[in-house]
C-alpha cells in the first residue's frame, strides 16, 4: 500500500478532469506527492499548485483557487487540506486512516515492493578485481554496493545476474604467475626468491604455491616458458578460489565468472573490432601522449584506432599496442559485445574510484556496438578511509601489508561490514572506524536498527505472544496517539523509499530510513519510562493488541530492509 501513489493519482485525475480554464502538461511526471515537512501538521503534500502555476502563469495560490479539490475534501480519510506558501498543498488525515492502513501493510506479503514499473532483465557486473590474490577492502564497498543494488531490484521483481569479470590475461597475470614460479622454485629447490618490484611479496602466494605443488599436475619446473600457460590457469584458478571466499564471507555469491583469456583465444576481439570496422569506427592514426605520461619522450606512431570521440568521449582510444598485440581497452570491447549478444535489457557496471576515467569511453563503445539502442549505466564507489586507534589506517596491496576482506570482517563482522559499507552514498568517500562500529550506541547506526528489532522481541517474549501468530488488524475505532502515528507515519515512508532506491540505483538510503524508523521508536520507547500509556505492556505485561499490530509492523518494515542489505536481524542482544 503506497499512500504517495494512491494520493497522486486522485490529484493528477483532479488535475486531469478540472473544468476550469486551466491549461494541463501534456505529462504530470512534474507533479508529486511526498512527505510533509515536519514543521507542518500534515502527513503529505504535493507541489500540484507550483507546477501549473509555470505553465498558466498565475500565482501558487490562484491556481489553488481554481483547482476543484472537492474529491479530496469529501475524502473520509483527510482531515484537513491546507495551501502553505510557496505553492505546496498539504493533506492530514484523520486518525483512523491509519488503523485501515496498517491492517492493508500487514497483509501485503510484497509491502514497499516498487511493482508498478515494466520489470526488467539486468546484468550487473561489479568486484572484477585482477585475480591475483585476495580482495582487500578497497574492494569491499563495490562488492556490497553491488550485491545490496541486486538485492534491491529483485526485491522490486526484476531479474537480475551477477557477473565477474575476469581479467586473466595480460603482464599483471604474467607477474602473478611468474611469483608463483618462483615461490614453488623456492619451496622445491630453497632457491632465493628474487628482489623485483614487479613480483608479488604476499604469503598468499606462497599458499598458491604449495597447492600448486600438492596437486602434482605439473612434473618440471625447469623451464618456466615451458609451463606458463598451465601455470596461470592453476594460479588464476587458486585465487579465484581465494576470491570466492572472501566474497562468500560478504555474503556475495555471483551468478557468473567471465574470462577475459576465453575471450581472446575465442577470437571474440576480431569479431567485437570487425563489427566496428563495418560501422567504419576503426582507423589508423596517431594519438598524442597520455595525461602523465613524459610527453618529450613519448613516441607517436600509427597504431588501430577506435572513434570513441564519435559518442562523446574525449579522444579516440587505441586498439593495439606497438607489437600489434590487442590493448586491454579492445579486449574490454569484446567483453561488452559478449554482453550485448545476451540480449539485457540493462547493464550496469560498478567501478572503482580509480576507474572512474573509464567511464566515457566503455559507455561509447556500448553505443557504437548497439547502435544506441542498450543502455549501460557505470556506478563508481569511492575509496574507502580505514581508522584504527584514531588513525589512517593505510594499506598497500603490491607490499602484501593490506587489509583483505576477511581480516575486516573476523575483526567486526560481516553485518557491520555491510551495513557500515552502505550507509554512504556508494559516490562520495566513506570513513570505515574499527571501533565505532563496534560500540554499542546509537552513534553506531547498525547497533540502533538491531536494537529496535530486538527490542520489539523482548515485549513479545515478555509477554508470552509469539510474533508470527499475532494480530494484523487494528480495532476500527482504536486511536494511536500522535507518537505512534509518527512511527507509522514513517512506516507508511518505505514503499517511497524503496522506490527511489531502485530507480537511482542507490541502496544506501534503506539504512538511512531504516536508522530513522529506529530512532523514533527508540524515543517513544524511552517515553514510556515516564508515562504508562506509552508503554507497551501494562503491569501484569498483558500486551494491547492494537499496539501488538505496531509493533508488527516495525518488525515487518526492519525485517525487510535488513534482508535486502543481507544483515541480521537479531531477536536477542
Amino acid at each position: 500500500m503506497n499512500i504517495f501513489d494512491i494520493y497522486l493519482n486522485k490529484i493528477k485525475n483532479i488535475v486531469t478532469n478540472n473544468s476550469a480554464n486551466l491549461k494541463i502538461p501534456q505529462n504530470l511526471s512534474g507533479i508529486n506527492v511526498d512527505t510533509a515537512p515536519s514543521k507542518f501538521k500534515a502527513d503529505i503534500s504535493t507541489n500540484v499548485c507550483m507546477v501549473l502555476s509555470s505553465l498558466n502563469k498565475l500565482p501558487p495560490t490562484e491556481i489553488y483557487k481554481q483547482l476543484n479539490l472537492d474529491d479530496l475534501q469529501n475524502d473520509k480519510d483527510i482531515e484537513n487540506i491546507e495551501f502553505v506558501k510557496p505553492g505546496f498543498v498539504n493533506i492530514k488525515f484523520v486518525k483512523k486512516f491509519w488503523n485501515t492502513f496498517l491492517t492493508k501493510m500487514l497483509n501485503d506479503q510484497k509491502y514497499g515492493a516498487s511493482l508498478k514499473n515494466d520489470k526488467k532483465n539486468y546484468l550487473l557486473e561489479f568486484v572484477s578485481a585482477n585475480p591475483t590474490g585476495p580482495l582487500h577492502v578497497g574492494h569491499c564497498r563495490g562488492a556490497i554496493y553491488g550485491d545490496a543494488l541486486c538485492n534491491l531490484l529483485k526485491f522490486c521483481d526484476h531479474k537480475v545476474t551477477k557477473e565477474y569479470y575476469v581479467n586473466d590475461h595480460g603482464n599483471q597475470i604474467k607477474n602473478f604467475s611468474l611469483s608463483v614460479y618462483f615461490r614453488i622454485k623456492e619451496k622445491l629447490f630453497n632457491e632465493e626468491y628474487p628482489k623485483d618490484e614487479n613480483l608479488y611479496p604476499g604469503d598468499y602466494i606462497i599458499e598458491i604455491a604449495e597447492q600448486i605443488i600438492s596437486k602434482n599436475s605439473i612434473k618440471n619446473y625447469e623451464n618456466y616458458e615451458k609451463i606458463s600457460d598451465e601455470l596461470s590457469k592453476l594460479s588464476v584458478v587458486a585465487s579465484l578460489e581465494i576470491i570466492k571466499k572472501n566474497l562468500n564471507s560478504l555474503g556475495v555469491v555471483h551468478d557468473n565468472f567471465v574470462s577475459e583469456n576465453n575471450i581472446i583465444n575465442s577470437k571474440e576481439v576480431d569479431e567485437a573490432i570487425d563489427n566496428l570496422k563495418k560501422n567504419n569506427l576503426v582507423f589508423k592514426g596517431k594519438i598524442e601522449a597520455p595525461e602523465g605520461e613524459d610527453k618529450s619522450k613519448w613516441v607517436e606512431r600509427e597504431q588501430l584506432l577506435f572513434k570513441s570521440t564519435n559518442y562523446g568521449d574525449d579522444k579516440d582510444r587505441a586498439l593495439t599496442k606497438s607489437d600489434n598485440s590487442w590493448t586491454y581497452f579492445a579486449g574490454d570491447i569484446a567483453y561488452h559485445n559478449n554482453k550485448l549478444k545476451r540480449n539485457f535489457d540493462e547493464y550496469i557496471n560498478i567501478l572503482g574510484a580509480d576507474h572512474a576515467g573509464y567511464i566515457k569511453r566503455i559507455n561509447s563503445v556500448v553505443d557504437a556496438l548497439s547502435n544506441k539502442k542498450k543502455n549501460l549505466i557505470c556506478k563508481v564507489t569511492q575509496l574507502v578511509k580505514l581508522i584504527k586507534d584514531g588513525k589512517p589506517f593505510k594499506m598497500s596491496k603490491r607490499k602484501g601489508d593490506y587489509i583483505i576482506v576477511d581480516d575486516l570482517v573476523n575483526e567486526v563482522g560481516k553485518d557491520a561490514t555491510r551495513f557500515i559499507m552502505l550507509s554512504r552514498s556508494n559516490d562520495v568517500q566513506l570513513e570505515f572506524d574499527f571501533e565505532k562500529v563496534k560500540e554499542k550506541s546509537k552513534d553506531n547506526p547498525l547497533y540502533y536498527v538491531q536494537y529496535c528489532y530486538a527490542r520489539i522481541c523482548s515485549v513479545f517474549k515478555n509477554a508470552d505472544e509469539k510474533i508470527e501468530n499475532n494480530l494484523t488488524e487494528v480495532e476500527k475505532n482504536y486511536e494511536f496517539n500522535d507518537e505512534e502515528i509518527k512511527i507509522i507515519n514513517k512506516i507508511s515512508e518505505w514503499p517511497k523509499c524503496v522506490e527511489v532506491s531502485s530507480q537511482k540505483l542507490e541502496p544506501h538510503r534503506i539504512p538511512i530510513y531504516l536508522y530513522q524508523l529506529s530512532a523514533l521508536f527508540h524515543s517513544y520507547w524511552n517515553m514510556g519510562k515516564d508515562n504508562e500509556s506509552m508503554r507497551f505492556l501494562d503491569k501484569s505485561k498483558k500486551l494491547n493488541k492494537n499496539k501488538a499490530v505496531l509493533l508488527n509492523s516495525v518488525l515487518k518494515t526492519i525485517g525487510t530492509g535488513m534482508k535486502i542489505l543481507d544483515v541480521n536481524t537479531p531477536e536477542t542482544m
